[in-house]
């Protein structure tokens, strides 16, 4: 089950543009293994977003609608000190 998890949310990672996909493949090659299965789901539901908000979120041109969301947000902006 959880491999058949990880292998959807791997084909979701796939984005737009390779920027996107490199920052939340990322995430879920470097976090999702140790985060709870709250910001487990946060990822999964961020996914759903369209890139042109996903990108403006990532470069800080403006703020995800949900905590948990600017949580992992946060996250990919450390890693890649953007």
């Amino acid at each position: 089950m959880e491999e058949a998890r990880l292998k959807r949310l791997r084909w979701r990672t796939r984005r737009g543009t390779r920027e996107l996909d490199r920052l939340f493949g990322g995430w879920l090659d470097e976090r999702y293994a140790d985060a709870d299965e709250a910001k487990r789901m946060a990822f999964d539901e961020l996914l759903d977003v369209q890139d042109p908000d996903l990108w403006d979120w990532v470069m800080g041109h403006a703020t995800a609608p949900r905590d948990d969301w600017q949580a992992i947000i946060d996250e990919i902006r450390a890693r890649h000190q953007l």
